[in-house]
């Protein structure tokens, strides 16, 4: 099986709210609009986030993002408003630190999560 595409979603409950959450998480506006209740953020040539406006599954994702460097993010994130929990460690090289977005879907953060 070919995939041409990988796509994270994270259901939320007001998805304007989300929208304005993850706009500052990001750094720039949704690439796309296809619908009212959904936003697109082309991250990757194949990998995208959507936000989708889904109350019965809100805040019951999990979405990783890798991040050159953790320390950079981070204080790119804290300059937006937007601040993650402590930096952890996993394995030999991994870094991470999470936030929620206001539905309590969990983005993690990883530096090095591949050896």
């Amino acid at each position: 099986m070919d995939v041409a595409r990988v796509l994270m979603v994270a259901p939320v409950r007001d998805v304007e709210a989300a929208v304005a959450w993850y706009e500052r998480l990001l750094g720039r506006p949704a690439d796309t609009r296809p619908m009212p209740s959904l936003a697109d953020w082309h991250l990757t040539p194949g990998g995208w986030l959507q936000v989708f406006q889904d109350p019965q599954r809100a805040g019951s994702t999990l979405l990783n993002l890798e991040v050159p460097e953790l320390d950079r993010a981070l204080a790119e994130l804290a300059e937006r408003g937007q601040n993650a929990g402590p930096v952890q460690t996993g394995g030999e090289r991994t870094r991470f630190a999470q936030l929620q977005d206001p539905d309590g879907n969990l983005v993690t953060l990883m530096e090095n999560p591949v050896a």
